[in-house]
């Protein structure tokens, strides 16, 4: 089966649309949309044009945001589906997720959900996105499903955004450090140096350190910028590993100082994320699984999945998390008094909101206590190496 890109006419509305096809060959594609009452007049494969795989990580979640507040409002409006997509493909600036809205409109149009349509883009769409929609389907209440997906979308990306704006500075620090620690080692060191060799005298031990580290690193700058950038990358492969990914994600969990930063965040995700579908109405054991992928670290997916199969075998969803390491205790409290009043979702909506507040804090905690650290460990090695570059002068001067 290939995927094709086309443009055609709407017969029934007399409009050009845009829109992605799967079909054995460009004529079946063809074939397909006439059967559409649509008229193609430019019929492509994918490839040709980058295909939707090229496009897939190009989808912003700002743009995901839109979309799914724009389609939410238009079908909330009594418009129908098809006719909300197109509307919302005309309004989308982003040309990657045009031609995915063209495609899933030529889905609908073919019979397909709009649950499948959305699963054929796994990239833009993920398991959350796509299960809410499909609970929305069977519900008749896609409007509401569409609109918590939105608000969804809008806490994950602002607590990550939270998370990379408190390491900002930080980096800004560390750059500091290595620019003026590489400037002092390339320019002064080399000075006094050469001071010495002129007048036959030894260097002390601290600048000899200095002298051969300068020396090496304007040597074998470039060996070293080469081991650098490949211990990056087999970093970045040995974490893509099944292993590599559970070890990474056991590091971050106990990790020292960043610790409670990630084990609040991950309860955040998982409270958000089981609210969310939970209200939306995906059963319980749908929505552990679900919540599982979303956490997005493999040590606590794994504890997730350990209570899922113990709420398969009968034990209370409180109960089945309450015996897990990573599971902080105020989501199985919590979640047994929605069990109790017959609103789990609602209180596991309250513990997102909880740990969302606590990453905040964890947050200002960490820039806190990290922005001291780095500016002694500049000072410390600034320092350093005025003290290996003066001592020389002034014993020289004591001499003189």
């Amino acid at each position: 089966m290939l995927t094709f890109n086309y443009t055609a006419r709407d017969t029934a509305t007399n409009k050009i649309v845009k829109g992605v096809i799967q079909a054995d060959s460009e004529n079946a594609a063809a074939k397909l949309l006439m059967a559409q009452h649509i008229v193609p007049t430019k019929i492509t494969a994918a490839d040709k044009e980058g295909g939707l795989k090229a496009f897939g990580s190009r989808v912003s979640t700002k743009d995901r945001v839109i979309f799914t507040r724009q389609l939410a409002t238009m079908i909330n409006a009594g418009l129908p589906l098809a006719q909300s997509l197109n509307t919302v493909e005309e309004q989308t600036s982003n040309k990657a997720l045009k031609q995915i809205v063209g495609g899933v409109i030529g889905d609908i149009n073919g019979g397909m959900s709009l649950a499948d349509a959305f699963s054929k883009y796994p990239k833009v769409f993920n398991q959350v996105f796509i299960a809410l929609v499909r609970a929305g389907e069977t519900s008749g209440t896609l409007d509401k499903s569409l609109e918590r997906l939105a608000n969804q979308q809008e806490h994950d990306a602002d607590m990550l955004s939270k998370i990379r704006g408190a390491m900002v500075y930080p980096a800004i620090v560390l750059a500091v450090i290595i620019f003026v620690v590489g400037f002092m080692l390339i320019t002064l060191v080399p000075q006094v140096e050469i001071l010495y060799n002129d007048m036959n005298k030894e260097l002390p031990g601290t600048t000899k350190i200095l002298v051969a580290l300068a020396n090496f690193f304007m040597t074998f700058w470039y060996l070293v910028l080469a081991v650098l950038i490949g211990s990056i990358i087999l970093l970045k492969r040995w974490i893509d590993t099944e292993s590599g990914r559970k070890t990474w994600d056991s590091i971050k969990l106990n990790m020292p100082m960043f610790s409670p930063l990630f084990r609040k965040l991950y309860m955040a995700r998982f409270s958000r994320t089981a609210e969310t579908l939970l209200a939306s109405g995906v059963p319980l054991l749908e929505t552990l699984k679900i919540c599982s992928d979303a956490v997005n670290n493999a040590v606590v997916k794994e504890e997730i999945l350990r209570a899922t199969q113990k709420v398969k075998n009968g034990k209370p969803l409180s109960e089945a998390l309450s015996g897990e390491e990573y599971i902080l205790k105020f989501v199985p409290q919590m979640t047994k008094i929605g069990e109790q009043s017959g609103g789990i979702d609602a209180m596991l909506g309250k513990v997102a909101d909880y740990y969302e507040k606590e990453v905040d804090n964890a947050i200002k905690a960490i820039s806190t206590t990290i922005e001291p650290i780095l500016m002694v460990v500049m000072a410390g090695m600034i320092g350093f190496i005025v003290i290996a570059v003066l001592m020389p002068i002034y014993s020289l001067s004591g001499e003189t």
